[in-house]
């Protein structure tokens, strides 16, 4: 039976449960009320960063980055294992694998340290753009998700063309309190709108069209913490695709506070394939 989605059970599927050493197990989540039949690739990157944090409790996750191989079939189970390369006083390397059914579906190194005190000190600005308040709200993917478009009102419409960056405020409630829960939820949104930043400066190529006519895929995802990741209210996500051809695209982008503190910032490569016959007979939300 569909069910709605929600950030409270979003950060149940990431919260994985030990399995034996360096062995975790998760979930999927149910089918949405939207049909879809798959998980986002960043689901994958999330699970992982919290089942490396549970391997190394006594050190924080600063990186994670994830190739995404095999899309991962919803309302099911997936297996990780925790692959240590390196574990030290300071730092800890570990290869996390996500698979489904014995079959491999993503990779994902991660890097964990102690946090020590600033030696030097500097991060980006948060953008200048529309406050919440004045940003265009989108449309509701999942209960306790609130989403809003700076200076785009629908990133659906073939008429929103301008140049290839997005800005988007997002909260989200509950607020994790256990710091890899947060850097999961940090991570997850990091994938919501990066096709969409792709697409934007081609005229007459709207997300809705391009799902009827293309491929489209996240084939891989950066993130690195640039701090413990707390935050009270809302967050803005900032995307430039600095390059797209050859059946790719390239993401990257910031999460800053309302505040201005740069918690994270995210790189992601996107497939962009024009859609074969056999595919185009697949109901949409089967290959979403």
């Amino acid at each position: 039976m569909a069910a709605q989605a929600s950030v409270a059970g979003l950060l149940e599927v990431f919260d994985v449960t030990p399995a034996g050493r360096g062995r975790f197990v998760g979930v999927t989540g149910p089918v949405g009320t939207d049909g879809r039949q798959v998980a986002k690739g960043a689901q994958a990157l999330g699970q992982a960063i919290v089942a490396t944090a549970k391997r190394f409790p006594d050190k924080a996750v600063r990186s994670a980055h994830a190739v995404f191989t095999r899309p991962v079939q919803i309302d099911s189970t997936v297996e990780l294992s925790v692959d240590v390369v390196h574990e030290g006083r300071s730092t800890a390397t570990a290869v996390v694998t996500v698979g489904q059914d014995a079959r491999l579906c993503a990779t994902v190194t991660v890097l964990a340290d102690v946090p020590t005190e600033d030696v030097v000190s500097h991060h980006a600005l948060r953008p200048d753009v529309e406050t919440p308040a004045d940003a265009h709200p989108a449309g509701r993917a999942m209960l306790g998700h609130e989403l809003r478009l700076v200076d785009v009102v629908d990133v659906n419409s073939p008429d929103e063309v301008g140049p290839p960056e997005l800005y988007a405020w997002l909260r989200c409630d509950p607020i994790p309190e256990r710091d890899e829960l947060a850097k999961a939820l940090l991570a997850y949104f990091t994938g919501q709108l990066g096709i969409s930043t792709s697409m934007r400066p081609h005229r007459g190529i709207g997300t809705a069209q391009a799902h009827a006519t293309l491929s489209t895929a996240l084939i891989s995802a950066s993130v690195c913490f640039h701090d413990s990741a707390e935050w009270d209210d809302w967050l803005l996500y900032s995307h430039e695709s600095t390059a797209a051809g050859q059946g790719m695209s390239y993401v990257r982008g910031q999460v800053h506070t309302e505040d201005g503190e740069l918690l994270a910032s995210f790189a992601q490569e996107g497939l962009i394939r024009s859609m074969r016959p056999v595919d185009a007979a697949i109901e949409m939300p089967a290959r979403l």
